[in-house]
């Protein structure tokens, strides 16, 4: 995927930690103080994939050897990128789980039965 626009690394960052926060914004507000760091520290891995997703465009994830293709080296970049990427990813599943988690704690039908089921057996 093309980017028609040029963007710098920061505003990768500050566009990934709007977003972030928007999503977060109607989270009680305990969640979201105990989130604050996770969310600038995913927003900083989006910007640093941004940034190595722009080098391995140029310079791909393997070197192959010129002469004996079944001779390849991973780049170390390429290494970076994959363990960052996984890190990034491992942030959203934890942040979506505290969204899904406040979510989920209102009051939903099963609950209401539930409650209503117990207070007539009392």
């Amino acid at each position: 995927m093309k980017i028609l626009k040029a963007i710098s690394k920061t505003e990768v960052f500050e566009q990934e930690l709007e977003k972030l926060i928007e999503i977060f914004k109607d989270v009680e507000e305990s969640k979201q103080k105990l989130v604050q760091g996770l969310l600038q520290e995913t927003a900083y891995l989006k910007s640093e994939l941004f940034v190595m997703h722009q080098v391995l465009d140029e310079v791909g994830m393997i070197k192959v050897h010129p002469t004996d293709k079944t001779k390849q080296k991973t780049l170390p970049i390429a290494n970076e990128y994959r363990r960052t990427a996984n890190i990034y990813a491992l942030n959203i599943k934890t942040l979506n789980g505290i969204l899904g988690k406040d979510t989920m704690e209102g009051e939903d039908p099963f609950d209401k039965w539930l409650q209503e089921k117990m207070s007539k057996d009392e």
